[in-house]
C-alpha cells in the first residue's frame, strides 16, 4: 500500500490522521549509495548579528558594490548570494528569537507557553536518513536544532569529541559495547511503548495528544538507534588530520570558528554527514583582537559609540576571515570533477538583523554554493518581508525534499534559480 502525507486511519467512523513516518521518506536502504549528485546543507547562525552598514550592499542586482565585510570574500563574488529584506513573522525583537532562527517557531520572546517546531535541517535530515553515518551534525554553543517535537537536539560543544566519533575507531570490545548499548535501547523502548499504548484508552484528549508526541519521539530514536547500529558495523574513513586541540580560552571566539568549519569540511568531505548546524560563539568577554578591548556582547549594544562600532567592525571583519577560508576549502575540494562548494548550500547569517536594538528585521544572509545562480544582491521590499522560510523552502527542494510548504512561507524565494 502506497502511503502519503495525506493517509488516513479509518475505522468505525473514526478517521486519524497520521502523523510523519519513515514510510513517508525515500526509501534507501541504509549504506547504500545515494542517488547523485550528493547534496549537502550547512546552517551557520552568528547569534549577536553583523553590522548592516558593513554588511549589505547599497544596490541591488548583479552590479552591486562590494559592502566592507563582502571584500572580505570577493575572491567568492560568483559563488554566493547576498539577500536583504528577509525575516520571519511573529518572532519579536530577543535574543530569543534564536530558539526560531531554524525553525520560524512564532514568538519565542514569549516563554511561558512558547513551543518550538522542526528546524530546517531535521526536516531535511527525515528525507536523508541513512545515507551517511551521522545524519546531521549538531554542532556550537546553542541549540539551532530541533526535532518534530519541539525538543532541542543534543549539541556537540567540543571539536575533538567530533573528531573522535567522525574518525577515531574504537577497540573491537568498545565496538561491541556500543552495540550492545544500541540493542538494550531498541529493547527498552519496545517495552516503554507498549506501557504507554496500554494507557492510551483511560486518557482524554489533551493527554492523547502529548502521548501521540511521545510516541513521535520514540519513533525518532527507533530509527536513529537502527542508523547508528548499521553504521558502527562498518570502519570510520580515514583522514590526513590530526585530531583538533580545544580551545580552552572562552572568548576566543575566532580561533574556534576556525577549527569548527575545519572540522565540518572534513565532515562533508568524507561524506560522515550532509547536514550541519553550527551556533558561533558570542561572549561578553573580551576576545584576543587587536584593537578590540571590549566585551563582545557590549560591542554590539553600543547606543551608536563610534569607538565601539569600529572595534565591533575588526571583531567582524575576523570572523568574515574565518567564513572566507571555510568557503576556500569546500571550493577546493573536488568530488567527482565538481567543487564541493558546488554541492553544498551554505546559509550564513543570523538571528538578529540589529543587535543593538534586538532587532530581527532584515536578516544579514549570504548563500554560497549549492549549484544556485549567484553572483547577485536580492532585496527585498522591507516594508512587506518576505519569509525567511521561503528561502528555506528553495534549500530543502535543492537538497531532493518534495515540500512547498515550511515553517511561515508563502512560497519558494524567488529570485534565485539553480543552475541545474
Amino acid at each position: 500500500m502506497k502511503l502519503s502525507r495525506r493517509h488516513f486511519l479509518r475505522s468505525t467512523g473514526v478517521s486519524l490522521a497520521l502523523p510523519w513516518l519513515e514510510a513517508f521518506a525515500p526509501k534507501v536502504a541504509y549504506g547504500a549509495p545515494a542517488l547523485k549528485p550528493r547534496r549537502r546543507m550547512v546552517c551557520i547562525c552568528s547569534p549577536l548579528g553583523l553590522q548592516p552598514a558593513y554588511f549589505f550592499p547599497e544596490k541591488a542586482g548583479k552590479d552591486y558594490e562590494l559592502s566592507a565585510y563582502l571584500e572580505i570574500v570577493k575572491e567568492y563574488r560568483n559563488d554566493f548570494t547576498v539577500i536583504s529584506g528577509l525575516s520571519h513573522p511573529n518572532v519579536g525583537a530577543s535574543h530569543d528569537s534564536h530558539n526560531s532562527f531554524l525553525t520560524a517557531a512564532p514568538h519565542p520572546e514569549q516563554r511561558s507557553g512558547f513551543r518550538n517546531s522542526i528546524s530546517v535541517d531535521q526536516l531535511a535530515g527525515e528525507h536523508l536518513r541513512g545515507q551517511t553515518r551521522f545524519t546531521t551534525l549538531s554542532l556550537g554553543e546553542s541549540p539551532l536544532a530541533w526535532t518534530r517535537s519541539g525538543a532541542p537536539v543534543p549539541m556537540d560543544h567540543f571539536p575533538s569529541s567530533v573528531f573522535a566519533k567522525l574518525f577515531i575507531e574504537g577497540r573491537p570490545d568498545e565496538v561491541e559495547a556500543q552495540a550492545r548499548r544500541l540493542r538494550d535501547g531498541q529493547s527498552i523502548l519496545d517495552s516503554v511503548r507498549d506501557q504507554a499504548k496500554q494507557m492510551q484508552p483511560a486518557l482524554g484528549a489533551n493527554d492523547r495528544e502529548k502521548l501521540d508526541e511521545y510516541f513521535t519521539s520514540v519513533r525518532e530514536l527507533e530509527q536513529r538507534l537502527a542508523s547508528t547500529e548499521e553504521w558502527s558495523k562498518k570502519p570510520k574513513p580515514k583522514v590526513d588530520a590530526k585530531p583538533p586541540r580545544n580551545v580552552t580560552d572562552g572568548v576566543d571566539l575566532i580561533s574556534k570558528c576556525r577549527i569548527w568549519f575545519d572540522l565540518i569540511h572534513l565532515a562533508l568531505q568524507t561524506d560522515s554527514s550532509r547536514l550541519v548546524t553550527l551556533d558561533l560563539l558570542g561572549t561578553s568577554g573580551v576576545p584576543p583582537i587587536q584593537g578590540v578591548t571590549f566585551g563582545h556582547h557590549d560591542l554590539t549594544h553600543n547606543g551608536r559609540d563610534p569607538v565601539k562600532i569600529e572595534q565591533l567592525k575588526k571583531l567582524e571583519v575576523e570572523k568574515m576571515k574565518t567564513f572566507a577560508i571555510f568557503l576556500k576549502l569546500l571550493k577546493e575540494t573536488k568530488e567527482e570533477g565538481v567543487s564541493l562548494l558546488d554541492r553544498t548550500t551554505v546559509f550564513f547569517s543570523s538571528n538578529l538583523g540589529d543587535a543593538s536594538t534586538h532587532g530581527v528585521k532584515n536578516l544579514p544572509i549570504l548563500l554560497a554554493g549549492g549549484g544556485y545562480k549567484h553572483g547577485q544582491h536580492l532585496a527585498y521590499d522591507q516594508k512587506d518581508p518576505v519569509p525567511l522560510s521561503n528561502l528555506f523552502v528553495t534549500m530543502l527542494q535543492r537538497l531532493g525534499v518534495e515540500t512547498d510548504k515550511f515553517g511561515s512561507s508563502t512560497g519558494t524565494l524567488t529570485g534565485l534559480d539553480m543552475v541545474g
